[in-house]
């Protein structure tokens, strides 16, 4: 490891939301779509910021915008799926992020008695109550405890440098 003496951070650094954005889609991600059946239809939306949290309670994470208008529908359902969406999904993503009422257009999905949705062709499938909800900037934490789990194989679709890709081994 090369250390440099006296390097230093800038101070007063503009921080401003795109330079920042830059610098965070260095750091490649998988993504999720969060989603339930709630009053009769399908509410859902892909995150990028799925975590494993903890094995016992078992528990993951996904940061919601607070600014988001999909998420105050989405909370009121009493479970939550979570599907790891698989390196084909790249249109899937787009279409959770965009018209509400076309979200789940063409998409196969399986839905429980208590509400949580997952996408048929997901390499992972969580089923989910929230456990906490963490304020933390223009964000929420939404810490998940899991109640089911289901997988198979695959490669997971990746976010990195504000695009899709897939990873190569």
């Amino acid at each position: 490891m090369t250390q440099v003496q006296g390097a230093r951070f800038a101070t007063n650094q503009d921080l401003d939301a795109g330079r920042l954005r830059e610098a965070f889609g260095i750091f490649p991600s998988g993504v999720v779509a969060v989603a339930a059946y709630v009053d009769g239809r399908s509410i859902g939306l892909a995150a990028s910021s799925f975590t494993s949290v903890s094995l016992e309670p078992p528990l993951v994470s996904v940061s919601v915008a607070k600014s988001s208008k999909t998420w105050p529908d989405l909370r009121r359902s009493p479970h939550l799926g979570v599907t790891i969406l698989a390196e084909h999904h790249g249109e899937v993503c787009r279409q959770l992020a965009g018209p509400v009422d076309q979200r789940f257009d063409g998409i196969g999905t399986t839905s429980s008695d208590e509400g949580s949705l997952t996408l048929d062709e997901g390499l992972a499938h969580f089923d989910c109550t929230i456990y906490r909800e963490v304020e933390a900037g223009d964000h929420l934490i939404v810490l998940l405890e899991l109640h089911a789990v289901r997988h198979s194989v695959g490669q997971p679709l990746v976010f990195h440098r504000s695009a899709f890709g897939r990873l190569v081994g």
